[in-house]
């Protein structure tokens, strides 16, 4: 079966691979890759177009990289985890707007085409419910009328009405714009799974207290919503956008992007060394857009303008060896950070920036006279089975090495931090290990330590709040020290071993039964001296006291 397809309307002043089915008629077989939404294809690849127009490549490295677009987005597609699901949607159908409104939106259907209900935008309470099951609570003369659509249409929407999939509205487009959508969506409305989710490492999922909530907080709409009761996230990937907002602000990578995952942005990555890379989110319009790219530019197609954080936009950046050129017309707050975070970085150890924001035309054509190669920057790993925080962090330990780059200041949106511990009130309770669950706090029972790898830590604060001792455990917040230390698991708390005074068994630590002992003591001795003894015993030798005492009581 040929995979790739290129649909010529023009001659091509040079051959492409034979693994590139070149035609200039259309016809009834389905590809992986195209260059053309003319030809039936699982990924329409309209960066290949753009990049021969454009391109100032030599014609043998044109067909070189043409070659390797195709391959780029064929391993997004086998590596892609955005599954295809349907809905069930009825012709029942609410009009929101005034009597007007209405009128001009039954001129442009069919009589009895939708089972209709009309409300005025003022009488609607609340929606709920997505496309093909939408329930809409209106006001009849202060009493509650629910009622059960499958879309609506609503002129002049108010932003409760794009909260759910489902809701239209004829003033961003045209009421014919819209009744083509409405009439598509009728029988089946397809969509897709636009992230992933490990609860594992999420932040939120059923925590004693709430220190994340960062994915539901930019969500657009309700693809992610907090149940606050049970602790846990409620994901509709009906209402999804595919943004990516989530994925970029997630900490800990509990989220992932399925149409790109970490997995396939490094394999596509890898394929960008020794180019520069266009990053180009697929909203934007580049099929018209005349834009010389000088050689080396090798563009890159995005699906979601929102879903690139730190760790991927470094792992384009050292598997390329070169500056990241992005160009888009907006910047999400993961995004924006992740940017501010890695100019810092790049600035410190290479003197240039990391990636070249381009927002317009203009900016676009100064980031592509700017861009280069970075000397010295490529680095690869086999980075597939590892978390976010942790191939972020192998990665940076590659640019900072045995330098010194001093204090690198994190952003609004994205935290990194170093955990403090006051070692005279810490007894190595470990609480703060067991509420860390990206494994940056762990205990060490060779030696009787407690231990941090800064370069991990979330700064998300759980392990502060779970302390249960007082001026103990706290958090420099939003900061990355730039040196060998910082990806090291440094000694915050050590102490030694209590043996039971009975046995001889360790069994706590000096400071814990310290404490304990220094509590209860006071109250212990006026029981008894075994009482008070059993203090300073293990478990074992604790309860053999207390038999024994009350043995001789007995007699």
């Amino acid at each position: 079966m040929q995979e790739f397809i290129y649909y010529a309307q023009e001659t091509l002043e040079f051959p492409l691979s034979e693994n590139i089915l070149v035609t200039t008629q259309t016809n009834n077989h389905s590809y992986v890759v195209s260059n053309s939404s003319d030809v039936k294809a699982e990924i329409i690849a309209k960066e290949i177009d753009f990049y021969i127009k454009n391109s100032l490549d030599p014609l043998f490295l044109k067909m070189k990289n043409v070659e390797k677009l195709y391959e780029i987005n064929a391993i997004r597609f086998d590596l892609a985890h955005d599954i295809s699901m349907t809905q069930e949607v009825s012709n029942q159908l609410l009009i929101v707007g005034t009597q007007e409104q209405k009128a001009q939106f039954l001129e442009a259907v069919l009589v009895d085409e939708f089972d209709l209900y009309h409300v005025e935008p003022e009488l609607i309470k609340s929606i709920s419910g997505h496309i093909g099951n939408l329930s809409v609570t209106v006001d009849d003369e202060g009493n509650d009328v629910l009622l059960h659509v499958s879309q609506i249409v609503w002129f002049d929407a108010t932003p409760m009405a794009h909260l759910q999939s489902g809701s239209f509205d004829p003033l961003c487009s045209s009421v014919e714009e819209v009744v083509t959508l409405l009439r598509n969506n009728i029988n089946e409305y397809s969509y897709k799974k636009f992230t992933t989710y490990d609860s594992s490492v999420c932040q939120y999922h059923e925590r004693r207290e709430e220190i994340c909530g960062k994915c539901e907080e930019v969500c657009p709409t309700v693809a992610i919503v907090k149940d606050d009761a049970n602790k846990h996230l409620v994901f509709s990937q009906i209402d999804c956008h595919g943004c990516g907002g989530c994925i970029s602000v997630c900490p800990s990578g509990a989220i992932d992007y399925a149409p790109t995952s970490r997995k396939s942005l490094f394999e596509m990555s890898k394929l960008y060394e020794g180019h520069i890379a266009l990053v180009v989110p697929s909203k934007m319009n580049i099929e018209t857009l005349q834009m010389p790219l000088k050689e080396g530019v090798l563009p890159l197609l995005i699906e979601g303008e929102k879903f690139l954080h730190e760790q991927s936009l470094l792992t384009l950046l050292q598997e390329s060896g070169s500056q990241v050129i992005f160009y888009t017309d907006f910047l999400s707050k993961g995004t924006k950070d992740s940017i501010y975070i890695l100019n810092q970085i790049y600035q410190n150890k290479y003197s240039v920036d990391a990636i070249l924001l381009a927002m317009n035309q203009d900016e676009l054509r100064s980031a592509l006279e700017q861009a280069k190669s970075i000397e010295n920057s490529h680095f690869t790993f086999n980075h597939t089975t590892s978390r976010k925080r942790e191939i972020f962090s192998i990665r940076l330990q590659h640019i900072v090495q045995n330098d010194d780059l001093g204090v690198v200041h994190t952003g609004e949106h994205i935290h990194y931090g170093q955990v403090l511990v006051n070692e005279a009130n810490c007894t190595l309770c470990l609480s703060c290990v067991g509420a860390c669950n990206v494994d940056a706090l762990v205990a060490d029972a060779r030696d009787n330590t407690l231990r941090i790898n800064p370069s991990l830590c979330t700064a998300c604060g759980y392990c502060e709040v779970s302390c249960p001792e007082k001026d103990c455990l706290s958090i420099e917040q939003d900061v990355m020290y730039l040196n060998p230390s910082w990806f090291k698991e440094n000694v915050l708390a050590q102490d030694e071993l209590f043996a039971c005074i009975e046995c001889g068994k360790e069994f706590a630590t000096k400071k814990a039964v310290e404490k304990i002992a220094n509590m209860m003591a006071p109250i212990f001795s006026k029981m008894s001296k075994t009482k008070e003894r059993t203090l300073y015993c293990c478990e074992d030798c604790k309860a053999k006291l207390m038999i024994k005492e009350g043995l001789l009581h007995a007699y």
